[in-house]
């Protein structure tokens, strides 16, 4: 579930990232996918939301595809800092009851007070948050460490390069929206969340690494193995958090159809693979994505 949270919640750590060092740059060509008839192309790109400097990715196919579209749409516009917050504040915190501290195994407090610590993070510094969002600040605080820095995201290069050439940007979702699906999830959940967060983290360098090395090969059916795998343990988030968005997303792509013109459309790479992907829910409604092999 955490690659999923990631991308509602990237600014967060970009005050912790570590500047970008100077490095050659290595190839890398995701996947990349058109719908098509006579006077509209759709282009669906798969992004990888934080990423380490140095990949070459947005040029050839890629570069062409947004460069012949006038709408590019991200899954959500990110907000400022600031902004983000406040959402945070108002969904995230809960001052009364037991502490999250409190709320989990009793197995797991250690593991969790040490996690915290290795971020620099006083013991009880979320104890009046919801456990989801405990679950994704472990998930993203440490990233820059690993050498993962937000300003690498294809989110953020997209969308830079969507403003300076004057590009329509749009989302197809908002934060709140993003945000509100974790928050309404059942608390049982969201402590699974956390707790198989903190199973991962040993891990999560190596995970990053394969999936991030999956995505630069342009190689979706691996990425569906390492992205949607948590998926499958818990089908309900599953169908919450990739599946319903998926067809939301299919809908929105078959209406767009109906008017002429080009659109570049970046999602998570999960959304672009394995069988619940928005392909799959396209061919659904009988249109064809094709892929665009360079």
């Amino acid at each position: 579930m955490r690659n999923y949270l990631r991308p509602v919640l990237a600014a967060l750590v970009l005050a912790l990232a570590a500047p970008a060092q100077a490095q050659p740059l290595k190839d890398a060509d995701p996947a990349l996918w058109v719908v098509q008839d006579d006077d509209t192309a759709i282009y669906l790109f798969g992004t990888v939301h934080v990423l380490k400097p140095g990949l070459s990715w947005f040029d050839e196919a890629v570069w062409a595809a947004f460069s012949q579209s006038d709408e590019i749409m991200l899954e959500m516009i990110e907000p400022d800092q600031s902004t983000m917050a406040a959402m945070i504040m108002k969904l995230a915190v809960n001052p009364d009851g037991p502490s999250l501290t409190e709320k989990l195994p009793a197995g797991k407090r250690a593991a969790y007070a040490k996690a915290l610590a290795d971020l620099g993070m006083p013991a009880a510094a979320l104890d009046r948050f919801d456990p989801w969002f405990a679950g994704v600040t472990l998930s993203v605080a440490g990233l820059p460490k690993l050498g993962y820095n937000p300003e690498s995201g294809a989110e953020r290069t997209i969308s830079a390069a969507a403003k300076t050439a004057g590009k329509k940007l749009g989302g197809l979702e908002t934060p709140e929206q993003q945000l509100g699906y974790f928050d309404s999830l059942p608390e049982p959940l969201q402590l699974r969340f956390l707790v198989s967060t903190l199973d991962d983290l040993p891990e999560m360098a190596s995970e990053l690494d394969k999936m991030v090395g999956s995505w630069a090969a342009g190689d979706p059916d691996a990425l569906a193995a390492t992205l949607n795998e948590s998926m499958r343990e818990t089908p309900e988030i599953g169908k919450l958090l990739l599946s319903d968005r998926n067809a939301r997303w299919a809908e929105w792509i078959e209406q767009r159809m109906k008017t002429p013109g080009n659109v570049f459309i970046a999602v998570g790479a999960g959304h672009l693979a394995g069988r619940d992907s928005v392909q799959a829910w396209l061919a659904k409604r009988h249109l064809t994505a094709k892929r665009i092999r360079y």
